[in-house]
């Protein structure tokens, strides 16, 4: 036995020895953490009730996830249950629980199940849990009666028992009886052909479309500074804070910055980049031409 399954069980030995908490003694556990934030008070409650974690955590070793993986899930559901649970509703702790238990170790089995995401919406949940079983119930009480349901019927049947589309149920069986592929494995199962990986378009940008994009980029960057040149100092200043810096300066900082009223600095920009714009439209053609 390894180390870490030797610790797992003196871990699971432990929370099946921990106290049984009487309503009383949970409320008032309940209280002290939700008013006081006492985590002497969290913790006796988290551990009363790990029991209950672990025991929601090991109906769902089906899917294959490591069983102390599905015990931590199952301890955040219940850390996020203490949190949001509210004493003075009159209900049990360990009904509350139990929903943000599961939803935690659902949440991680279909998070690590594939590596495509398998569902989020709850229909999709709901099948991804249910589907298999329902599936197996329905062809055997179909197999007592005599009959074959063929693959249309018995996802159609399988949508009106769970409540679900059509469409759901036939991408689910979908995702549930294929798993994730490799994509270094070879092309039509050949040991020398190609291997999937190659056949993935390339999403970086032609090399002739970014060596004209930088030209472009530097030639629109000279006709830009050859405007701003026309400009007086201070009104380079003012388009350089107001449009270029990387955190663009308020009309207020500039203008005491320089003495002057915020309308007085609005002004001033708005003279600036009309004689940038009149720069630019001297070169109207080239400008045309680089934007077309």
């Amino acid at each position: 036995m390894s180390a870490n399954q030797a610790a797992d069980q003196k871990f699971n030995r432990r929370a099946m020895q921990a106290e049984m908490l009487s309503a009383e003694d949970e409320r008032e556990l309940a209280l002290a953490w939700r008013d006081q934030r006492d985590e002497a008070a969290l913790h006796r409650l988290i551990t009363a009730y790990m029991r209950l974690a672990i025991s929601m955590a090991s109906k769902f070793r089906r899917y294959g996830a490591p069983m102390n993986d599905l015990v931590q899930e199952a301890s955040l559901g219940l850390m996020k249950a203490a949190d949001k649970f509210d004493p003075d509703r009159g209900v049990r702790f360990s009904t509350y629980a139990m929903w943000w238990v599961r939803a935690s170790v659902q949440e991680h089995v279909m998070r690590n199940w594939s590596m495509v995401r398998t569902g989020s919406t709850s229909s999709q949940k709901s099948l991804f849990f249910n589907l298999r079983r329902v599936q197996a119930r329905l062809e055997r009480e179909a197999a007592s009666r005599g009959e074959a349901l063929d693959k249309h019927q018995m996802q159609q049947t399988i949508a009106t028992e769970i409540g679900v589309s059509l469409a759901d149920v036939e991408m689910m069986s979908g995702r549930l009886a294929s798993g994730d592929y490799s994509l270094d494995a070879k092309q039509g199962g050949e040991e020398e052909g190609r291997s999937w990986v190659e056949a993935l378009a390339d999403d970086e940008p032609i090399a002739e479309v970014t060596v004209a994009a930088r030209s472009d980029t530097a030639t629109l960057r000279g006709w830009l500074l050859d405007a701003m040149s026309a400009l007086s100092a201070r009104e380079r200043l003012i388009v350089r804070e107001r449009k270029l810096a990387d955190q663009p300066r308020t009309l207020d900082s500039l203008g005491k910055e320089l003495g002057l009223s915020k309308e007085r600095i609005r002004q001033l920009e708005a003279a600036a980049f009309g004689k940038m714009r009149a720069a630019l439209e001297a070169r109207s053609g080239e400008v045309a031409a680089l934007l077309d």
